[in-house]
């Protein structure tokens, strides 16, 4: 086993130090950067939901206090799972696909994708500057055409293959 690697903490550094492929060295750092952002978005927004609903009594409100914090897992845990699963798939000496650390890179990026298309989705009609224009602007209408509960389709359906091509590869 490895000395160096000291726990959640410390699979970062060993799964930087010991990744097969540059391009999931370049996922370990830019996902865990984009999942401290995210994590410091969530907790920002508890703190506003907090505020904002601090004089009303528990019941319904607490729930919605703790559905952001629900969701703010459920969007920085897939952003990390690439990295914690390759540092112990390393720290093992288990024998995965030759290219395990390369496909599960790219599956980290592609929810990384799949949360900013939700976020397209999501958008309120109030917050959009305009007609969507330039080259994406089929792309945009077409997202924005969507109802805001299909936001939750590209980052689920991204989660569920990142769980399958997983499976699929440390078989």
């Amino acid at each position: 086993m490895a000395d160096d690697y000291r726990g959640v903490i410390g699979a970062f550094p060993y799964a930087l130090r010991n990744g097969d492929s540059l391009f999931f060295r370049l996922y370990v750092v830019v996902g865990t950067l984009v999942a401290l952002f995210l994590g410091g978005l969530f907790t920002l927004s508890i703190i506003v939901q907090i505020g904002n609903t601090a004089s009303a009594p528990g019941g319904s409100l607490t729930l919605s206090r703790t559905f952001v914090a629900v969701v703010g897992l459920f969007v920085a845990g897939p952003l990390l799972a690439p990295t914690l699963l390759v540092a112990r798939k390393h720290r093992k000496g288990l024998a995965y696909h030759p290219r395990y650390d390369t496909i599960m890179a790219a599956t980290g990026f592609a929810f990384m994708l799949s949360v900013y298309l939700a976020a397209i989705i999501s958008v309120p009609d109030s917050l959009r500057s305009g007609p969507p224009s330039g080259a994406l602007a089929p792309l945009l209408s077409l997202l924005y055409a969507l109802p805001r509960i299909g936001a939750l389709v590209p980052p689920t359906g991204m989660l569920g293959a990142m769980a399958a091509i997983h499976y699929l590869l440390s078989r």
